[in-house]
């Protein structure tokens, strides 16, 4: 077997748990090579003794091997047992740190109060409901959030599947209680579909230790009858001849592809801590303090990654990588694992917990995970998951970044280069995730947020969630005024005169759109990023009349002509497109 901390790496993913012993006992069913199982309730599988939980001594913290929980580290000494100096030492708390990947272990321990915390995904904790919330003493309070998932899974599909609404009727292989679970419901519902409208079957492995393994990659590999499969980055790459288009040589797939990782669904995945009711009521205090000090440690983080030369980072790197890999000279991969977490700090904090307009907010994400697990069977109902409520004017003491400014991720040059190539080649539909369009009156240059705030709100989520893809926003124009000139054979300078105007007046409105939607998320208290945003004007080039043609030249022929008022109206139309461009690492900047 290969050793724990090149495991962890090569599979970094926080949810490598509920290993194969843990489940022995429930019933698998086989198929085409592959055992699948059943994905019962955790509340079936994690049994535990409840004990009181007031909380003396020294207090036991998880972590999981995640880049999140560097910070974690730093913030107790860059040690196991709370070092003297160190920011949790100085805020007076006793902590003994250990790591623990499998989370129905850490429920366990959670019911028992060997510790009071719960360290896991939005997912992974809303999962854990089945278990902690018949108990008072034992419901879930969430009291902070370290990052987002922006890389390390990915969802891998055969080649007829384009776009995630191609979904529909596909089998899918899914590890059972693994990182992926919500990330797939979250993309069918961004399609507009359901877990009905798929085929689910369940896997015990995230990853082949051996031959007797059975996870989502060997599915999609030695299973005909499976189309898509979440994986994590190493198992998608192999699957696609790295990363392109797989050739069914080797470990690949034929005409395999990465559909989406989370470097574009990069809001899916949330790390987070929770603790005990009891354990609050009792030692609300300690549990602010040790809050504050991840506050701050992650800062220290940031700043000690920003100067890798100096001995400070040294320190914390070495001291991470033996307590989350298991190996002291596991640095790089350490830093690697830090690279794959956004860090989201006091702002990101603040607006997960404090701004329940947002779709990503705690309480908005808590509902659509816990419907979707209800519709899975993990969750019998739905049930009210709590967050602390903290004084965020009082933890921002000692912090830098408390004016959640929102600095550009994508190169403004770059994506104007990639886009106009795109358009030249007529290839923007290539790594379409989502498109829909609005519509506009003749004459029409402004676009008032109280007719428009259905798809606003719509671009808002989707950009919420897929913080990683490119949307471009594509003004395209009437055709018949052209048309009918060029039927009658009006010169060609006067022709591509009315198609120049076209052109600029399409880009012209797709910028009032664009201002209009930026304006109207302000007022929603929801900031967005620019520079996610592509202005496209296509002018009368693309029109969207059923049976439209091109003649020899590539112009539009009078077959574009609108045929009823409906098909007029519908040429006059802005499409809002969302884009996956992972492949273009200049384009690109995760901060």
């Amino acid at each position: 077997m290969l050793p724990g901390w090149i495991i962890m790496r090569l599979y970094r993913s926080s949810f490598f748990l509920l290993m194969v012993a843990l489940f022995a006992g429930l019933p698998g069913l086989s198929g085409a090579g592959v055992k699948y199982t059943n994905s019962p309730s955790l509340s079936k599988v994690v049994k535990g003794d409840i004990r009181d939980c007031a909380g003396n001594g020294t207090l036991q913290v998880p972590m999981i091997a995640w880049g999140g929980d560097i910070a974690t580290v730093h913030a107790n000494g860059d040690s196991r047992k709370t070092a003297k100096g160190s920011i949790f030492g100085g805020k007076g708390l006793d902590i003994s740190l250990f790591r623990e990947d499998n989370f129905a272990k850490q429920v366990q321990a959670y019911l028992s109060c060997k510790t009071p915390f719960l360290r896991g995904t939005m997912g992974m904790i809303n999962m854990a409901g089945s278990v902690t919330e018949n108990d008072p003493r034992t419901k879930m309070v969430v009291i902070y959030k370290l990052t987002d998932s922006a890389g390390g899974d990915a969802l891998v599909v055969k080649g007829k599947i384009k776009k995630p609404s191609q979904l529909k009727g596909a089998t899918i292989a899914v590890q059972r209680y693994g990182p992926h679970v919500d990330y797939l419901t979250t993309v069918l519902t961004s399609s507009g579909l359901s877990i009905k409208d798929v085929n689910i079957k369940w896997v015990e492995d995230l990853i082949e230790l051996d031959d007797n393994s059975n996870s989502p990659a060997k599915a999609f590999r030695e299973d005909s009858s499976i189309d898509a499969a979440f994986v994590i980055i190493p198992d998608a790459l192999a699957l696609t001849s790295g990363g392109g288009v797989g050739t069914g040589s080797e470990d690949s797939v034929k005409d395999a592809h990465i559909l989406m990782s989370t470097k574009t669904a990069d809001k899916v995945i949330m790390d987070v801590y929770a603790v005990r009711s009891d354990y609050l009521k009792a030692n609300r205090e300690k549990v602010e303090a040790f809050t504050h000090g991840l506050l701050i440690a992650g800062e220290k983080v940031k700043s000690l990654f920003a100067n890798r030369g100096k001995p400070e980072f040294k320190k914390t790197i070495t001291a991470s990588a033996e307590m989350l890999l298991d190996s002291k000279s596991a640095t790089e991969d350490t830093a690697a694992m830090y690279g794959d977490a956004r860090h989201v700090g006091y702002s990101g904090n603040v607006e997960f917990f404090g701004k329940p307009e947002l779709s990503r907010s705690f309480g908005t994400l808590t509902s659509q995970v816990q419907s979707a697990f209800v519709s899975l069977g993990l969750l019998s109902k739905k049930f009210p998951l709590n967050q602390a409520k903290w004084d965020y004017t009082r933890l921002a003491a000692g912090l830098s970044d408390t004016k959640g400014v929102v600095a550009p991720r994508f190169d403004k040059k770059a994506v104007t280069k990639l886009v106009t190539k795109k358009q030249q080649k007529g290839t923007l539909q290539e790594g379409e995730l989502f498109s829909f369009e609005v519509y506009f009156q003749p004459n029409q240059n402004s676009f008032p947020a109280d007719m428009y705030s259905k798809a606003f709100n719509k671009v808002m989520e989707l950009t919420s969630i897929y913080g990683g893809a490119l949307l471009t926003i594509e003004g395209h124009s009437d055709p018949s005024n052209y048309l009918r000139k060029k039927v009658k054979n009006s010169p060609r300078e006067a022709l591509n005169r009315i198609k120049q105007s076209a052109r600029n007046l399409s880009h012209t409105r797709a910028n009032a759109l664009k201002e209009s939607l930026i304006n109207y998320a302000n007022t929603k208290n929801v900031t967005l990023d620019p520079s996610q945003f592509a202005i496209i004007g296509h002018g009368i080039m693309q029109p969207n009349t059923p049976g439209c043609k091109y003649d020899g030249s590539g112009d539009i022929s009078k077959s574009c002509y609108p045929k009823n008022k409906q098909e007029w109206e519908n040429t006059r139309r802005v499409v809002f497109r969302l884009i996956q461009i992972e492949a273009e690492a200049d384009v690109f900047q995760p901060l």
